[in-house]
């Protein structure tokens, strides 16, 4: 699970490289060799539409969809690599582009943008047949064109590089459509709305009926229909990812105020106390004894958990016996486009009004019932609004991937939040299963990964390295820095 690249979770199979450093050049690359494999198979489709005959839009739609995923690979190459090889059609071994020139960035990323506007223009919106749920959409399109200007636009202020403010506009210009639309809204479960959030990722949340889902990576129906199937289930039981100390203290409190300064914060006298007045997120992202886990109360464990904490968000009790579930597994849903449209307007203009906040983080907050954030509110409480919008990107997106680390690249924070010790819960023996003279911060909590163990290069990891047998198959390319 890449949420383990971060600060925010960390796997009962120990260390992480990419997230504390030790990581070395790999021999050979998948994110740069199977990307390339994928750009082929785009390139020839492409290639081979213009022989087909028949219903012009139909294959417009297949074009579409080879430029959507086109488009998709370059922007993941581009924030993983820098610069990189363009390439935008087929060839053999015998071919120049063989051994082919790093392009630089911002025209890969304008050739990328400009497969996504084919595909807008040429893509059907939702919703679609059931039949063909599941398959691209031009809001699926526009979705990836957000995702990407916000990336790119936040990633070229803070490292100042780059046009920032064009992608950042290009950001803001394409999520508005998406709130307008009025085909995408917020998840809300009927029979128990306050629990809506935590119904999002369990199987009320699965199939077309859930309209905050953008673009969801569909399975099969069941053990009889098991056309494909994950395992969240038991990897998330099993420590695949564990909240870290960090993220846990990142939720809010009920009066909308931060740890350091909500007069709910107290010491901790049991495991349950932190999860006192809390964000309801928090409570339906990590477990504690208030939950029901298969035959009685949740127990807290080290067990399979080095934090000492256990990820519920996506845990499908119904299926544990079986160890496989069918629940979509959401790659861009709604939520992520408000908290996109609110960013990317205050770091454009350095501010933000409380209107568009209003259509944007504050709906994310009615969801689970916490206060508005509004400008009153950051100047009353001594807060700041960017890192307000920061924290309500976290905690909306906790755990659903590698939003986290990114970010950390992205606002050029890595290089402190990463090189942190990793703690996990506070240790009280008479509560907490499977662990033994634990080594303890003096406050009582337990140390995961001391720091001494954790660094961040910033002129070495804001960049990932290309593989060494990959680099000898073409002497045009040179490796990043300090790789």
């Amino acid at each position: 699970d890449d949420a383990i690249w971060s600060d925010d979770g960390y796997s009962s199979g120990g260390p992480q490289g990419i997230s504390d450093g030790s990581r070395l050049a790999p021999a050979t690359s998948a994110d740069w060799v199977n990307n390339y494999k994928f750009i082929r198979r785009c390139n020839s489709i492409l290639e081979k539409s213009g022989l087909v005959t028949g219903n012009a839009a139909d294959a417009d739609r297949y074009k579409g969809e080879a430029y959507f995923f086109r488009a998709w690979v370059y922007f993941e190459m581009v924030k993983r690599f820098g610069d990189v090889p363009l390439i935008l059609r087929t060839f053999d071994v015998d071919d120049t582009l063989a051994q082919a020139h790093r392009t630089n960035r911002e025209q890969v990323l304008d050739t990328a943008y400009a497969d996504l506007d084919f595909a807008i223009a040429h893509l059907p919106a939702a919703p679609l047949p059931a039949a063909e749920y599941g398959r691209i959409t031009k809001g699926a399109a526009q979705a990836r064109k957000v995702r990407s200007g916000r990336g790119e636009g936040i990633g070229n202020k803070f490292h100042q590089q780059g046009d920032a403010t064009r992608h950042l506009q290009i950001a803001v210009a394409a999520s508005d459509p998406i709130i307008k639309y009025v085909i995408y809204s917020l998840f809300r479960y009927g029979p128990k709305p306050d629990s809506s959030y935590f119904q999002l990722f369990q199987a009320a949340g699965d199939g077309a009926g859930n309209t905050e889902s953008i673009l969801v990576r569909l399975y099969g129906e069941n053990l009889t229909n098991s056309i494909a199937s994950h395992n969240y289930v038991r990897a998330r039981w099993g420590g695949s990812v564990t909240p870290t100390r960090t993220l846990m203290d990142a939720y809010l409190y009920t009066d909308g105020l931060p740890i350091e300064k909500s007069p709910y914060a107290k010491p901790q006298l049991n495991t349950l106390t932190e999860f006192e007045h809390r964000d309801p997120r928090m409570d339906m992202t990590v477990f504690n004894k208030t939950h029901w886990f298969l035959n009685g109360p949740y127990q807290p464990t080290f067990q399979n958990s080095p934090t000492g904490y256990k990820s519920r968000k996506f845990f499908v009790a119904e299926d544990w016996e079986i160890n496989q579930s069918y629940v979509d597994n959401i790659i861009i849903r709604y939520g992520e486009i408000l908290l996109i449209y609110a960013e990317a307007t205050y770091e454009l203009n350095g501010n933000i009004t409380d209107a568009d906040l209003s259509r944007s983080i504050n709906l994310l907050r009615k969801r689970v019932n916490m206060p508005d954030l509004t400008n009153g509110f950051v100047t009353a409480n001594g807060l700041n609004m960017r890192e307000e919008i920061r924290r309500e990107r976290r905690i909306e997106l906790a755990l659903e991937g590698d939003f986290r680390y990114w970010d950390l690249r992205r606002w050029k924070t890595a290089e402190t939040a990463l090189g942190q010790a990793v703690l996990g819960a506070k240790y009280f023996e008479d509560e907490q299963q499977g662990i033994t003279n634990p080594q303890l911060t003096p406050e009582g909590f337990v140390i995961v990964q001391a720091a001494a163990k954790r660094k961040f290069d910033p002129e070495r990891d804001y960049l990932w390295p290309l593989g060494i047998q990959d680099l000898g198959l073409d002497e045009n390319l040179e490796q990043n820095q300090k790789w």
